[in-house]
């Protein structure tokens, strides 16, 4: 096979392609807001790294296998300030321990043990996590106007949700951009927006690295374990089953974006299940989505992160909510294939819950639900008082 062929096998660009580069906004733009506002981080540094990292795994995968923020390590440097050479170290402490948990194989024995029910509870209990989020903190953020602009972007997905001629995407972001247009065009058009910067390069120290190991792995590895090794695995295998992509190389590509992100003063990062679900659901079908979604910052990185909580304003809220919650309940839906078993329908439910109700959720869910798994018929249903 020739490069070029290569290439064109693993990055398509076309209308889906552009309309599924957009089915993880909803997630990441807010929480890659939240982190710079929060931390005083380098906004360049920030963006222009993200998109690096997609376009890395656009090209290395070949299917829609994006980068998102690390959740658990955005909640807790958002929730309490953390500095930014806390999040360089926490991102590389990340990176060092998914690298060990994947040379020794133990992400190997992690995964086997880990029942496909309770995977399917997982997504169902982030499907439902993401949706309360999209429906309390995006569509009703912006009163009446934003109620009408998210009921236009919620039929329109609807009714083109799945069509390759006319994917739902393209439309809506649309709608959302002439909406900001009409709503902040004072400030959108008031202010200078180009201004080509660049990274800045930082060095984590050891401290930094153990003081980010106790306050943002820890938290977070269960959950990264769970969703973004496991869960996307899960994923990969229902679309693309041609590819046989491996625990391993998930757990290997983890590792080694967030041992390259802190030296570029980027967040640390991981793969998703969530955003996999979020790039299929709206259109894409191989690495083009993700190489369009890491252009786009590479470019607000590089020529408008000097205006970039004005620029963003052109992705309104109520929009960017309508797209999360089908990402949502796009993962919920998922569940489908495991409802024939009582069993196993009621100890994904059960995983679920736990994932989204409960502080440390995914980790306790995991076990509770691996646990039940592995137990008898008799035994789950006594537990479960199922009649």
């Amino acid at each position: 096979m020739t490069l070029q062929g290569f290439f064109r096998n693993r990055i398509s660009i076309n209308r889906n392609e552009l309309s599924g580069a957009f089915g993880d906004i909803g997630t990441d733009l807010p929480l890659i807001i939240g982190m710079i506002l929060a931390s005083g981080l380098d906004t360049a540094s920030v963006l222009i790294t993200y998109g690096i990292m997609q376009l890395l795994t656009a090209f290395i995968y070949g299917i829609p296998m994006p980068v998102q923020p690390l959740k658990a390590v955005a909640m807790i440097v958002i929730a309490q300030k953390i500095g930014p050479n806390i999040i360089y170290g926490g991102g590389m402490a990340i990176g060092i321990l998914m690298l060990i948990l994947t040379l020794t194989g133990m992400i190997d024995l992690i995964a086997k043990y880990i029942p496909k029910v309770v995977v399917r509870g997982i997504q169902f209990g982030l499907g439902i996590q993401l949706s309360m989020i999209a429906l309390k903190d995006y569509v009703l953020s912006d009163s009446y106007p934003g109620y009408f602009i998210a009921g236009i972007a919620f039929v329109v997905t609807i009714l083109l949700l799945g069509n390759r001629k006319y994917p739902p995407a393209i439309f809506i972001i649309l709608a959302g951009i002439a909406y900001a247009l009409v709503v902040h065009y004072d400030v959108l058009t008031g202010t200078k927006l180009i201004q080509i910067t660049g990274p800045k390069f930082y060095t984590p120290t050891l401290a930094d690295m153990l003081t980010g190991f106790l306050v943002l792995a820890l938290p977070q590895i269960p959950l990264s374990i769970g969703n973004s090794i496991i869960a996307t695995r899960q994923i990969a295998e229902d679309h693309f089953p041609e590819k046989k992509i491996t625990i391993r190389k998930i757990s290997l590509t983890y590792s080694m974006i967030n041992l390259i992100n802190p030296f570029l003063g980027g967040i640390p990062t991981c793969h998703g299940s969530g955003g996999m679900a979020g790039h299929y659901a709206f259109g894409a079908r191989t690495g083009g989505s993700v190489a369009i979604y890491g252009t786009m910052f590479l470019i607000l990185g590089v020529f408008f992160s000097g205006s970039f909580a004005t620029v963003v304003k052109i992705f309104p809220l109520p929009v960017l909510g309508v797209i999360l919650l089908f990402e949502g309940i796009w993962l919920m839906v998922y569940i489908k294939d495991i409802i024939d078993s009582k069993k196993s329908f009621f100890i994904a439910i059960l995983v679920g819950l736990i994932a989204c109700g409960l502080p440390y959720g995914y980790l306790i869910g995991m076990i509770v639900g691996t646990a039940l798994y592995y137990l008898s018929d008799k035994q789950v249903k006594s537990f479960l008082k199922v009649p």
